[in-house]
């Protein structure tokens, strides 16, 4: 029996989720195998911005095209800085240093931190649900912090790894705050298109050498296979599989989705030998998730923030 247009639309929606945060799982171990063979952090992060512009302002081509004021175009710069330059640098490098385990369940916080800036920019309240669910995702990754700063190994984690990928999800969350009215005016693609314009104007000028540098050793077909599926998988197709889950979803079954991505990271990356999974990872998992959790839970029904890219 064929499926109604509601519920056919439901499942699209639902398969379009799953399929982005499997992505962004994934991304975490390749990344790491790619940043450990060959391509470090700063190069790859230029990869991600350069082949983000391409393919959004490839693709802006062949849909809708919307008219973008000069003043929205100027403010696409302060987007880009915090939404894309901060953001993916801060997660790339501290990927290239931490562990993918590490990495991936750090991403979870960003609902936590987009809270806390609700608070104190939008001046939402914070309720106790809230501040309890804060308290339990800061005392996870307090725990993966202490951890990695015992062992400062790539497969168990880098203290310096976490604090930068904890950063970048602060930037994206900063981003969401601040930029919340210019990022609902337009779609997907006129947003990404603009914001990544400007982040290649930033990066490239001050990578280009350095990346020319990269690439001119002799790097394995392999390592640039990982590559791009961080550019196109991880960063273009991600974006695009997200925005139609969203179409449909409520926020909150979007975000639930959220912890599909460490799950898929953490089986890879023990599989593939390149993280360790320990007790304390475990804990802080429990601890992150269900902090995420309620501060998801605790969400008003107007409050439609977007589902958090690394």
């Amino acid at each position: 029996m064929a499926l109604s247009e509601n519920k056919r639309k439901s499942l699209i929606a639902h398969l379009s989720m799953f399929g982005a945060c499997a992505f962004w799982g994934l991304m975490a171990p390749l990344g790491k195998d790619a940043m450990t063979h060959g391509i470090d952090g700063l190069t790859m992060v230029s990869f991600r911005v350069l082949g983000g512009c391409l393919l959004f302002w490839l693709t802006s081509l062949f849909v809708r095209k919307e008219e973008v004021p000069l003043r929205d175009k100027l403010m696409f710069i302060g987007a880009a800085v915090f939404g894309l330059v901060t953001n993916q640098c801060c997660y790339t490098i501290g990927l290239s240093i931490t562990s993918p385990i590490n990495a991936s369940i750090v991403t979870t916080s960003m609902p936590i931190f987009a809270m806390i800036l609700a608070a104190v920019i939008l001046r939402e309240p914070i309720t106790g649900k809230k501040a309890l669910g804060v308290l339990m995702g800061c005392s996870g990754a307090l725990i993966l912090i202490l951890t990695s700063a015992a062992h400062s190994s790539d497969k168990v984690g880098d203290i310096r790894g976490d604090l930068l990928c904890l950063a970048a999800q602060f930037s994206f969350a900063l981003y969401l705050s601040l930029f919340n009215p210019l990022i609902r005016r337009y779609s997907v693609f006129t947003i990404n298109k603009w914001m990544f314009f400007w982040a290649t104007l930033m990066v490239i000028p001050f990578t280009a050498n350095h990346v020319y540098e990269t690439v001119s050793q002799p790097i394995a077909a392999k390592t640039w296979i990982e590559a791009g599926y961080v550019v196109v998988f991880g960063t273009y197709v991600g974006y695009i599989l997200t925005m139609i889950g969203q179409k449909t979803l409520r926020p909150t079954v979007v975000s639930v989705y959220n912890y599909v991505q460490p799950i898929v990271s953490v089986i890879v990356s023990v599989l593939a030998g390149i993280g360790i999974l320990k007790p304390s990872h475990a804990i802080a998992v429990i601890l992150v998730f269900t902090g995420v959790w309620l501060v998801t839970k605790s969400r008003s029904r107007q409050d439609s923030k977007q589902r958090y890219f690394c």
